[in-house]
């Protein structure tokens, strides 16, 4: 069996109990708002604890001592996930949903710089990929748009999803934010199949950041696509343990 098939069994198992309607549906939601924001933020440096993050989230309150950027980043994560739910019911993907998205996450950081295409070449700590010039953005992820629109009905949908992560972070259209952004374009895109979230916890920062490498350096997409799937499978398990699903 494929990670790709046990991904759909589990998704079989859970859709027996959907709808998630009132408090299920709730909890579930504020439950991934912290694990991603959390994971996501953590991956990229971000100094938060879990307990910090969720505190923060749910209390307003600031743990002492901590850069105000990595409060910003958690408030504006959070932000940027509302909006990703909110788009949940809808099947689209495009180039203004994504600024959209940078804008939320970035505009208490950056604002100049926040929903806006980079004007100039960027280096990525840890890459030695050479990321396009600014001025082909624009066509770049004209070019995106047109994938998603002809590559989505024929590609399962976590493959598919894995594939937008990468194809989004290799243009990585914004001065900063980038890998925030491709993981939130993910998991929208996953969600509007009716699938789990694929978490990535900062303990899997070496081997994720290291199957992107080796998508950039020579093409090979299937071990980041299989390693996402198998994030998205660890979701449905947690998933159906918390809500007692049978299978």
């Amino acid at each position: 069996m494929t990670i790709y098939e046990r991904v759909d069994e589990k998704k079989t198992a859970i859709d027996r109990v959907r709808p998630f309607e009132g408090e299920h549906l709730r909890l579930l939601r504020e439950y991934y708002r912290i694990g991603l924001t959390w994971s996501s933020n953590a991956i990229e440096g971000n100094s938060l604890t879990e307990l910090e993050t969720k505190i923060l989230l749910e209390d307003g309150l600031t743990a002492g001592g901590k850069p105000l950027r990595d409060i910003y980043e958690a408030v504006g994560h959070s932000r940027a996930y509302d909006y990703m739910f909110g788009l949940a019911g809808g099947r689209t993907i495009t180039a203004d949903i994504i600024k959209n998205m940078h804008r939320l996450f970035y505009s208490s950081i950056d604002e100049k710089n926040a929903g806006v295409w980079r004007g100039i070449n960027i280096i990525v700590t840890g890459s030695d990929h050479v990321f396009p010039p600014p001025e082909t953005i624009d066509a770049l992820i004209g070019e995106l748009e047109s994938w998603i629109i002809k590559t989505r009905d024929k590609t399962h949908p976590v493959r598919f999803a894995a594939l937008l992560h990468l194809k989004f972070v290799t243009v990585h259209p914004f001065i900063d934010g980038n890998g925030r952004v491709a993981r939130l374009l993910m998991n929208l895109s996953l969600i509007q199949d009716g699938y789990l979230l694929a978490v990535i916890p900062p303990i899997l920062r070496h081997e994720y950041m290291g199957l992107i490498r080796s998508y950039q350096q020579r093409g090979t997409d299937s071990p980041f696509c299989d390693f996402i799937a198998g994030r998205v499978l660890e979701s449905e398990k947690e998933i159906i343990k918390l809500l007692r699903v049978p299978e």
